[in-house]
């Protein structure tokens, strides 16, 4: 199985690189950059590398763009790390450049509870499902061209211009990497989650989207998994910014994480 991401150790235990591809970026082919997601699943990459530990949860700041072909400098801080936990945080930049910067913290117990109060919303299964449709234009390259996406609820494409604005934001997506041997770890979720823009044509009702100024994801219990239900909640648009939240689902219900952002507003 492979990873989502090339994330590549230098001769420093702390620092490590992402080369800045199409692959992992997104925007008009004359103007890409690097895609959140993978800017904050590299710097989770690099945390769980240099600690051995596994990413309870993390949350980036976006400061600049990355844009192909450049290399992203990941350097990994750890202030505290204790029996079971580890605070740390990553230093993303290009050249003198600061790209991002993530807090995280790592660990886990020995606590045999596993509980889960939340549900999967009741959407047809993936291959019932329509593509979704890109409002915007893109290179057929880009990150969008490695995974799958399909519509379970709401309007993409299209459709959102019927009807003038959602009643409760609430759009749903089933995500799975078009490579079948890539496998969906915390680090492929982390990609996954930040498609939570998407759902902003959908609360609107025209063609619109965004760009992340922040995204913190929170891990739960890990099932294998081939798709990926994106459970989307636009909460609010006000004064050019947007707030949202997603809940990712394994196919069998299971919680795989939910995830929150705050994003500049496009139409």
């Amino acid at each position: 199985m492979r990873r989502m991401l090339d994330l590549r150790p230098t001769h420093n235990p702390h620092r490590f690189t992402l080369a800045v591809t199409p692959g992992v970026a997104v925007g008009p082919p004359e103007a890409m950059f690097l895609f959140g997601g993978a800017g904050l699943g590299a710097a989770i990459a690099a945390l769980e590398a240099a600690t051995g530990r596994p990413a309870v949860w993390a949350t980036a700041q976006y400061l600049s763009y990355a844009r192909p072909p450049s290399i992203l400098d990941l350097d990994v801080i750890v202030p505290v790390a204790g029996k079971h936990s580890t605070q740390a945080r990553v230093v993303g930049h290009v050249g003198e450049t600061e790209i991002l910067t993530v807090n995280a913290a790592l660990g886990s117990r020995p606590m045999p509870v596993a509980m889960q109060w939340a549900t999967m919303p009741d959407v047809p299964r993936p291959e019932d499902c329509a593509l979704m449709e890109y409002g915007w234009r893109r290179s057929e390259d880009d990150i969008n061209g490695r995974f799958e996406q399909r519509v379970a609820k709401g309007r993409y494409g299209a459709a959102r211009r019927d009807g003038g604005p959602s009643v409760d934001g609430h759009s749903a997506l089933w995500v799975r990497a078009v490579d079948p041997d890539v496998v969906i770890d915390r680090v492929a979720l982390a990609l996954i989650a930040d498609f939570l823009p998407s759902g902003v044509g959908n609360a609107m009702g025209q063609e619109a989207g965004g760009n992340s100024l922040d995204n913190t994801i929170r891990y739960c219990r890990h099932v294998p998994t081939r798709w990926v239900l994106c459970d989307i909640h636009i909460e609010a648009i006000a004064g050019g910014f947007g707030h949202g939240r997603m809940r990712l689902f394994a196919e069998d219900g299971t919680l795989l994480a939910t995830a929150s952002q705050s994003m500049i507003v496009r139409a």
